[in-house]
């Protein structure tokens, strides 16, 4: 059953829970339908999308949706534990969760050069995964988190990474894809999310580079390094939801460069990284502009990631908007 990637001109947008619902009976009886008594895999990564096409297919075809999940190490702190706690303890999916934390880690030492390190992180999670597919037996489909922008965006109809994720030949050749948000715009997923159950932390999630924290360690990346982003990331978020700024401001995250700077602690000389705290706002992502925090709750956000994260000494803020900056550093 081939999958017609065309957006109904009669469609209408997707702006209520009603809507939402409606959608999903019918995206259920169409995966019933296309998957059978067969079985479906999916890579899912705790994203908006592939997180809700794992709840919609777990309703319509349950246990015979098998998920990956694959840590590679440069998630966000808390992420891999909510996807687990999410899909395999509420949700009952079957769930696959692979650590490959040193192994992705391992391939990046000594790495500087932005693409090369892109590089290296989307092949080494095409093999992880593509692992994982090989140890699966009785395997038809394969479920991917396409939506309508990434058709619009790409030249000939289907990106080259929505055509079996870009695994090998002996992978791919297997499945048949199953995309049942190919039509959706992301506003729209993310109301097919709330009217599926997820959590709102996982709904409204932002925006999230592939290679994760990987862009936002610039230069060679190093675990302490990374870890200090890490850490960092997670005050940002927690002050912004604490502060009623999560869902108001488009993106807000945090980089450490890999330069340092002296500074004085308990009285003692250091000489430790910056912490670089960007926010911003978009509704294209071509242009960006800045969003300007309030003094205290700047002089807040400083005290406690000099205080709590080790190997930061000091916090600087980007107030560069896009153009000339892009959102991301690498």
């Amino acid at each position: 059953m081939a999958l017609e990637l065309v957006r109904p001109e009669s469609m209408e947008r997707i702006t209520t829970p009603e809507l939402a619902e409606a959608y999903i009976a019918d995206q259920i009886e169409g995966l019933k339908a296309q998957i059978g008594d067969k079985k479906v895999l999916l890579a899912l990564s705790g994203g908006v999308d592939s997180s809700v096409v794992a709840a919609m297919l777990i309703k319509a075809v349950g246990d015979q949706l098998v998920c990956v999940h694959v840590n590679h190490g440069l998630l966000r702190k808390g992420e891999p534990e909510q996807v687990i706690e999410v899909f395999r303890n509420q949700l009952k999916a079957n769930l696959i969760y692979v650590d490959a934390t040193d192994r992705f880690l391992d391939k990046l030492a000594g790495v500087e050069d932005p693409e090369q390190k892109r590089h290296i992180i989307g092949e080494e999670f095409i093999d992880v995964f593509a692992e994982e597919a090989r140890k699966l037996e009785g395997v038809d489909f394969l479920a991917q988190g396409t939506i309508w922008p990434d058709i619009l965006e790409s030249e000939a109809g289907v990106k080259a990474h929505h055509n079996a994720g870009g695994l090998p030949e002996d992978i791919a050749s297997r499945f048949e894809l199953c995309e049942p948000v190919r039509i959706l715009f992301k506003d729209e997923v993310r109301m097919v999310g709330k009217a599926l159950g997820l959590p709102d932390n996982m709904v409204y999630r932002q925006p999230f580079p592939g290679p994760g924290l990987g862009v936002r360690c610039p230069g060679a990346i190093t675990r302490d390094r990374l870890e200090a982003v890490r850490e960092s990331d997670a005050i940002l978020r927690e002050e912004f939801a604490k502060n009623g700024l999560e869902g108001k401001v488009w993106q807000y995250f945090t980089v450490v460069p890999d330069f340092k700077s002296t500074g004085v602690t308990d009285g003692k000389r250091t000489f430790n990284w910056p912490c670089i705290i960007r926010a911003i706002n978009t509704t294209d992502v071509m242009e960006v502009t800045v969003e300007h925090l309030e003094p205290a709750f700047i002089d807040h956000l400083v005290k406690r990631i000099t205080t709590e994260v080790p190997g930061i000494n000091r916090v600087l803020f980007d107030y560069t908007p896009k153009p000339p900056a892009t959102v991301e550093y690498e």
